[in-house]
């Protein structure tokens, strides 16, 4: 029998866009011959998964975790192509796989190349459901939130089923009281990040990125030129509308969504008072589903017309 080494696991596998031990599987069935494994491959179905790859896919599911000790949390994007995929119990128990391995390994590559505690490696096992569904899936984006003292909160927005949703927020609380009190006031934040009209763009002032800010300041500008006014007071109005935007976007000025009254900031502090010790937000992921993603439309009805008016 051939010896499938590396080199022609990995020939097969740029060939033919399928996973490595999949590869490695077609090989050793075909004692190494390149041409007989791309057949076996396509003959199991395994080779399509590759042609479906620059689809879009901006549906599926946000999963995420919290690991046993309450410290560490993890969101992750697992996209397909269309809603119905993310009904189905496979990719969903697929999602949940992919964040229990997020918990302990970083980076969407790192996490591909991982294995499950099924023992399949997370990247076959997409290229496997891309097979099986017929739809084109991939691991898109991963976020991980740990904290040494204190507590990661998860919440899952319009959830799809157990531990997956279309939107997901993880909110990391740092502080040596009560941890549940913790948990609970992280979970009531992560409810208004996922919830506020204006979604977060930064924790703090500090943390927001110059372009964005640059972006926004140009826009007020603009805006206010058009008034006619000098420049001069222009600028000094600009002064005060960056600051007004900055409360806005900012997680700890923005106004409680359960608590209008009282700021994110102010909810710490009197989380602080509450638990006897000092209390701060760490870090907030939030995870949309499909965000960022340019989504494809089909006209169907122009479709229909046009293939009308050919009869």
């Amino acid at each position: 029998m051939a010896e499938i080494t590396a080199a022609l696991v990995k020939d097969l596998r740029e060939k033919s866009g399928v996973g490595m031990m999949d590869c490695k599987k077609a090989l050793q069935e075909n004692d190494g011959d390149i041409a007989a494994s791309m057949d076996w491959l396509r003959a199991k179905g395994l080779s399509k998964a590759a042609k479906k790859s620059d689809r879009a896919a901006a549906e599926g599911l946000v999963a995420g975790k919290l690991s046993a000790d309450g410290k560490t949390g993890v969101l992750i994007e697992l996209n397909a192509e269309t809603d119905f995929v993310s009904k189905n119990d496979t990719f969903q128990s697929a999602a949940r796989d992919i964040a229990d391995v997020a918990l302990t390994i970083e980076g969407v590559e790192a996490i591909a190349s991982a294995k499950t505690a099924k023992g399949e490696v997370v990247s076959d096992m997409v290229t496997n459901m891309i097979a099986t569904i017929g739809e084109n899936m991939q691991l898109r984006r991963s976020a991980r939130l740990s904290v040494d003292q204190g507590a990661v909160a998860l919440y899952l927005h319009n959830a799809q089923g157990d531990g997956v949703g279309r939107l997901g927020v993880i909110v990391a609380l740092e502080g040596t009281g009560d941890q549940a009190v913790l948990k609970e006031v992280g979970r009531k934040i992560a409810l208004h990040v996922a919830g506020t009209p204006m979604p977060p763009l930064a924790l703090a002032t500090e943390d927001l990125d110059p372009a964005a800010v640059e972006k926004e300041k140009k826009f007020l500008t603009d805006q206010a030129l058009e008034s006619g006014k000098p420049i001069g007071v222009v600028e000094k109005m600009i002064e005060g509308r960056i600051r007004k935007w900055q409360e806005e976007v900012v997680l700890l000025k923005q106004p409680f969504v359960m608590n209008p009254d009282q700021t994110i900031e102010e909810l710490i502090a009197e989380t602080a008072k509450q638990v006897g010790s000092s209390v701060s937000v760490k870090g907030f992921v939030r995870f949309a589903l499909g965000e960022g993603v340019e989504k494809k439309t089909d006209d169907f009805a122009a479709e229909v017309a046009s293939l009308s008016g050919q009869g």
